[in-house]
């Protein structure tokens, strides 16, 4: 179970009470999940973060990187910067898209670990996340050609860099704003560790 976190001086805000150009963005998250997240609540305290964040999931969404990729880059991010609210969000979105339960619950082990992960193209993508964190982007060319060599382009290298962006945004908000894992969240979590086969798909993480 995620630590407790702490009181914060951030508004859980509603859709009544949020910044005008938020509420939109606060009615459609709670007509899709059926709450509304606390992280969401009290991001919509800036409603360009809270769009930027949307909009940037949406486009990391689009990218050529397969799905468990990109959560792979995720997973990489939150656990790096110890958003044990994206951990949840991004751990039930992983036993969803991997069919075979001791697979994904061995994947999801070696991220949290961060240690190296027993398939080598996904490791390929964990460890060029973090040499492109450690570098400040400034990668040498031995951690860019060790990406490519597992049949991975530029164009997947930079979509690397798409999901660090968009998650070190997230993971930070969520830090910040102290949002913790509700309940609804984390039931859906435990159910789908519980769950002999493949979870059903979740909900798009809202802010994490």
């Amino acid at each position: 179970m995620p630590p407790l976190m702490p009181s914060s001086p951030f508004v859980d805000h509603t859709p009544a009470s949020a910044p005008a150009a938020s509420r939109r963005a606060l009615e459609a998250t709670t007509r899709h999940l059926g709450y509304l997240p606390t992280a969401v609540a009290r991001m919509a305290a800036s409603p360009q973060l809270l769009d930027g964040f949307q909009r940037l999931t949406g486009l990391f969404e689009a990218t050529t990187l397969d799905p468990v990729a990109r959560e792979v880059v995720v997973m990489t991010v939150a656990v790096r910067n110890e958003c044990h609210l994206c951990v949840v969000m991004h751990t039930r979105k992983l036993r969803a898209l991997t069919p075979a339960p001791d697979r994904v619950e061995e994947l999801i082990a070696a991220l949290g670990e961060q240690r190296p992960l027993a398939d080598e193209r996904l490791e390929a993508v964990r460890r060029f996340a973090l040499a492109v964190l450690a570098a400040a982007g400034g990668v040498d060319d031995a951690s860019l050609d060790a990406f490519l060599a597992h049949g991975y382009t530029e164009r997947n290298a930079l979509e690397v860099v798409l999901g660090i962006g968009t998650y070190t945004l997230s993971t930070l908000a969520n830090r910040l704003t102290r949002a913790p894992v509700d309940p609804p969240m984390l039931l859906a979590a435990t159910a789908a560790a519980a769950a002999p086969g493949p979870a059903p798909a979740p909900c798009p993480a809202p802010a994490g």
